[in-house]
């Protein structure tokens, strides 16, 4: 494992953010990553102001399936006998990746709006929390928990990580699960993408950015090598 995957590892255990660029020819962004758990209202602030993207949540497969989160693209296939207006929109075109990550979108029950920093802040590390208190529980006791604490549709989506991490997928939430796995937290991340003027903030500018703030910088196939040794 590389030094900068360690001392990447080490800034998640603390609750400290990391940037993380996929690949070339993929997307081709580069992210906020900071564990969901420690997401504090200044979190939020620095994602939206830096970053500008969106802000999300990056969650592992099995406690997606344990809380009963879907994949969006699936709902909207599903249900589009009812509302064919679906059946137009379903995401067959994704230049860079085979389906969607998204799910659904959530809010904290104790936010007014739910967007304000400290209302997205209380989602995130809500939800980080979560995934250890449902630890050990099956669906339906997991889902009950989950819904007392959140609603839906809220200002916080939630991206579910490809059951075989790395394998299947190689987008920022299976990078965000890889790490999380690694650094032995609960495996849920939060990130927001890093945008320059509308677009893409191009590879040597978040380089800049994470040489001038004291942050580690990972590029995707340093975290896949790093994943494929851990896992030996």
């Amino acid at each position: 494992m590389s030094k900068r995957v360690d001392s990447a590892i080490e800034e998640i255990r603390k609750g400290h953010f990391v940037l993380v660029y996929d690949a070339d020819g993929r997307e081709e962004e580069t992210d906020f990553f900071i564990a969901a758990e420690f997401t504090k209202p200044e979190s939020i602030h620095r994602m939206r102001t830096d970053g500008g993207g969106l802000i999300f949540i990056m969650v592992k497969h099995g406690l997606a399936e344990t809380l009963g989160l879907p994949f969006l693209a699936d709902v909207m296939y599903k249900c589009s006998n009812r509302w064919p207006v679906f059946k137009e929109l379903i995401p067959n075109d994704i230049p860079y990746d085979a389906k969607s990550s998204f799910s659904l979108t959530i809010n904290h029950r104790d936010t007014f709006t739910g967007i304000r920093d400290v209302d997205r802040a209380l989602t995130i590390s809500s939800f980080g929390k979560l995934s250890r208190e449902v630890q050990g529980l099956n669906a339906v006791a997991a889902q009950r928990i989950f819904g007392q604490k959140f609603r839906s549709p809220g200002h916080v989506p939630i991206c579910r990580a490809a059951r075989e991490l790395l394998h299947e997928r190689q987008g920022h939430t299976e990078l965000g699960i890889a790490l999380a796995e690694m650094a032995g937290i609960q495996p849920v991340m939060a990130g927001c993408e890093m945008l320059d003027f509308g677009e893409s903030l191009k590879k040597e500018k978040a380089m800049k950015y994470a040489g001038e703030h004291g942050l580690v910088f990972l590029e995707g196939k340093e975290i896949v090598e790093a994943w494929k040794q851990w896992c030996e």
